[in-house]
């Protein structure tokens, strides 16, 4: 029997590299100051996925939702086993909260033949963990949250290990089910030599077309367009064309996309900078680190 997954991933900034640039005057996040990352959980969704289909087969298409330069976590899906790949990006889509994003996310979903759809338990530049769970109540799906472990997947049944906290669950659904899976259910593959030579060029329409506009500044509208359409049938031939779908694609009702979806209103934000009151210094020596740690254990402060 063969199994449809689908894989929603994230391109995210990396918050491990946060800067003094890291925040407009505004307050909101610059994210052209932070380097752009595959959202680590979603990395271990993608790994589940790809686990499952090396033992029982199938397709793995994975989708995200983004500006034309999220299109570089879908090459890299594609570079370590993902069979397909979907860019959604329309400019309507921007300031999409949780709840307009899973809305978009579903009527994308709802495209494509589905028995087993995952995520990752949570984006690091949000950490709402609130996709996963809105999508699956969207689709109509089951949903195990907070999976770490496949514990086993036998017909049109999956059994699956959740992290509940302070201990684990066995949790059994009948598919089509939806699963959002922690940074412990596995260690991501890395990419394949092999399919980085074969999908190296594979593009989206907006790159091509970007690309076009850079390489041909004299050239008009109409020739860019023509240009562009020559270089994606030249790429879906070569199946290296990765699609691009927006909402009208989508036929998703507007009122749920973008700001006029996104009930989440910001009501503060507050920038926090913390400053030292006083400091010591201690000789990088073994009676340095000695007195280091006797003082931080008279204080209290380490047991």
């Amino acid at each position: 029997m063969a199994y449809n997954y689908v894989v929603l991933i994230k391109q995210v900034p990396d918050t491990k590299r946060i800067t003094g640039k890291a925040m407009n005057d505004d307050g909101t996040v610059n994210r052209s100051a932070l380097p752009a990352i595959f959202n680590p959980e979603d990395l271990n969704a993608l790994e589940m996925a790809l686990s499952i289909k090396d033992n029982f087969g199938g397709k793995i298409t994975v989708i995200t939702m983004g500006l034309p330069a999220a299109a570089a976590i879908l090459r890299e899906a594609l570079y370590r086993g993902a069979d397909d790949a979907i860019l959604v990006t329309d400019a309507r889509c921007a300031a999409s909260d949780t709840l307009a994003t899973s809305y978009i996310l579903s009527c994308a979903v709802r495209q494509l033949p589905h028995d087993i759809v995952f995520c990752g338990r949570q984006a690091i530049d949000g950490d709402t963990a609130q996709v996963g769970p809105q999508l699956a109540e969207k689709l109509g799906l089951s949903q195990i949250t907070y999976v770490e472990k496949l514990v086993e997947f036998k017909d049109r049944t999956i059994t699956a290990q959740r992290n509940i906290g302070n201990g684990w669950q066995k949790v059994k659904a009948a598919l089509p089910v939806l699963l959002t899976v922690t940074a412990d259910a596995n260690e991501p593959r890395v990419a394949a030599a092999k399919k980085m030579m074969k999908y190296k060029t594979a593009t989206t329409p907006a790159e091509i077309e970007q690309q076009l506009k850079t390489q041909n500044p004299a050239a008009s509208g109409d020739e860019i367009k023509a240009l562009a359409a020559r270089k994606v049938a030249e790429l879906q031939q070569k199946g290296n064309l990765i699609k691009q779908w927006n909402l009208d694609f989508l036929e998703a009702d507007l009122t749920w996309c973008g700001r006029n979806g996104s009930p989440t209103k910001v009501h503060r934000i507050q920038s926090v900078v913390l400053a030292a009151k006083e400091s010591k210094n201690i000789e990088p020596t073994n009676d340095g680190l000695t007195d280091m740690i006797h003082e931080l254990i008279e204080d209290k402060i380490i047991a």
